[in-house]
This record gives structure tokens, C-alpha cells and sequence, in this order.
């Protein structure tokens, strides 16, 4: 058994002999809802944490070629021809051990994206992924990060400033590096994107910003809070998997929702 379980060594004071000591974890981070369209109010970021990538990967690798699906999934693109495989996908992170998901969901016209934010979104970005790597992290786990490709200002400099915000915070080695890659490439990436789409799908039917809305959208939405036996992300989730965090600003649409609907 891991020494790390005995927990008598402090992570800061842990060197590089002690690596038995030491998990080393992926994480894979997506976001769903474009930060600068004003038509997208809620903006969710999402991880998947895991040890070894490899025992999901190689799951939807094999189906892929099973069912010679070479297409992207994206929530966005949800259709009859790749609603099975999305479904599929999502059923093997509930299936597979040692995987965890984390995310966070503001609204963008809310009181805290603006008096934190200033109305600047790469902040937020940069910030909200700070904050989901925080919680995410454990005594003894030092992180890796692959995050979804996205196009910046040249003044964004996200790989070195969340790896150094972290890593000051916790003052240790608690963040490795962090590599950006187009989700086309990365099968888990997609998995996230699946799994916040659904999350902002969600808040967006229940405040009334959708009301009816596409159905193979809707299905994956059922499908996944049916996996997790919740009937809305509105108040958020958790358990021993997940930590889906709603802010309190999503849920405060809803009585502006109820005002709108008609009396019957």
C-alpha cells in the first residue's frame, strides 16, 4: 500500500525521492458557453480528474473503431447520427473507477461576474479554472492540465499564470504544467464538453431561456441526471464524483421565469 495513506509527511516537505508518496493526476478541462456572446448568459467550466487517462481512453477508442465513428463530439451537435455514441461515452466515466468531475457555472449578468470580473471574461476564464483546480487538488497530488484549445488576446498568458497561481497558492509543486489542446484530438476533453453542455442545457430549460428546446439535447440532459439521480443542476450536486457548483445568480432567474409564464 501508498505511504501516502499514513498522511505523517506535510505536502510541502515532500522531495522528489518520496515519490511513492505522490499522486500525479490529469485533469481535462472544457468550457460550454462562449465568454463574449452576449447571447450565452450562463458560462460553465468543467474537469475531468484522473490518474490513468488510459483505462476511459481506450473504452471510446475501441467503440469508436467498433462503430467506425471518427466524428467530434460536441453537446452543441447532438444529433441522430451521433446521439448513441454520445450516450454511450458518458455511460463509461460512471463506469469507470477513479475518475472525478468538477465544475462551476456563473451567470455572466449576474452581480458576481460583474463586481469580480469587471465585465472582463479571460479573467473570469482564467480565474474559474484557478478556482476548480483548487478544489480538485488533494494533499500529496501534484496536477497536470490539458485544457481545451481557445483563441485569446495576446495580453492572456493562461498556461503560465495558472500553473504560477496555483503552485504560489499552495505554495509547492502542486500544478506540473498545463498544455492547451484542440478537443478535436482529445477524446476526454469531449467527454467534458458532453457533460457541461448538458449542465448549461439544463439551467437554461429551467430558467426559461429555452423552453422547449432540441430533443436529442433534451434526452442527453435526462440521460446523464438519470446516471446521477438528480432532477435539476439548479441548486448544483454533489457526491463522492462530482462537485457541480450552480452560482447563486443562475437560480435567481427563476423567479423572473415564473413572473413570464402565463397563468393557466
Amino acid at each position: 500500500m501508498f505511504d501516502f495513506l499514513k498522511k505523517d509527511k506535510d505536502s510541502k516537505d515532500l522531495k522528489l525521492s518520496d515519490y511513492k508518496n505522490i499522486w500525479t493526476k490529469f485533469c481535462f478541462l472544457d468550457e460550454s458557453g462562449t465568454l463574449n456572446d452576449i447571447n450565452t448568459p450562463f458560462f460553465t467550466i468543467g474537469l475531468i480528474k484522473c490518474s490513468q487517462p488510459y483505462y476511459i481512453n481506450s473504452k471510446i477508442i475501441y467503440e469508436r473503431q467498433k462503430r467506425n465513428f471518427h466524428d467530434e463530439l460536441k453537446f452543441n451537435k447532438l444529433s441522430k447520427n451521433n446521439f448513441d455514441f454520445a450516450k454511450h461515452s458518458v455511460d463509461l466515466f460512471f463506469t469507470t473507477k477513479s475518475l472525478w468531475f468538477n465544475s462551476y457555472t456563473l451567470d455572466k449578468n449576474g452581480q458576481y461576474f460583474n463586481k469580480n470580473f469587471g465585465g472582463d471574461p479571460w479573467k473570469a476564464y482564467e480565474d474559474i479554472s484557478i478556482q476548480l483546480l483548487k478544489a480538485t487538488l488533494s494533499p500529496n497530488e501534484i496536477l497536470m492540465l490539458i485544457a481545451d484549445y481557445v483563441t485569446v488576446p495576446d495580453y492572456v498568458r493562461f498556461e503560465v499564470d495558472v500553473k504560477r497561481k496555483i503552485n504560489e497558492e499552495f505554495g509547492r509543486l502542486a500544478l506540473a504544467g498545463v498544455c492547451r489542446f484542440n478537443s478535436k484530438s482529445n477524446d476526454l476533453l469531449q467527454l467534458v464538453d458532453l457533460m457541461i453542455g448538458a449542465i448549461n442545457y439544463n439551467l437554461k430549460l429551467e430558467t426559461g431561456i429555452i423552453f422547449r428546446g432540441d430533443k436529442y439535447k433534451r434526452r442527453f440532459v435526462e440521460h446523464f441526471k438519470n446516471n446521477l439521480g438528480v432532477k435539476s443542476f439548479i441548486d448544483g450536486f454533489k457526491n463522492f464524483s462530482f462537485n457541480i457548483f450552480v452560482d447563486k445568480d443562475v437560480k435567481r432567474r427563476l423567479s423572473t421565469t415564473i413572473e413570464k409564464r402565463p397563468s393557466s
